[in-house]
């Protein structure tokens, strides 16, 4: 979701991250990933515009995401 909301591809977000597209579908599809690997993507994101809310922070009761204003 928070891929979709920059408009970045699979492909764009690993060359930003600076790992392989199939780490990115990996993770996606709920599989395996190092920790620090799952905080690289984070940080990518969020220099993105993306900001992560926890699930106490969200309206809906979930952990979600939005995008800061510019």
């Amino acid at each position: 979701m928070a891929r979709a909301a920059l408009g970045w591809s699979v492909h764009v977000l690993a060359e930003k991250a600076g790992v392989t597209a199939n780490t990115v579908s990996r993770i996606e599809r709920g599989g395996e990933s190092l920790s620090a690997t799952l905080d690289n993507l984070q940080t990518t994101l969020e220099r993105g515009g993306v900001i992560f809310l926890p699930a106490d922070q969200n309206i809906d009761g979930g952990a979600g995401v939005r995008l800061r204003k510019l």
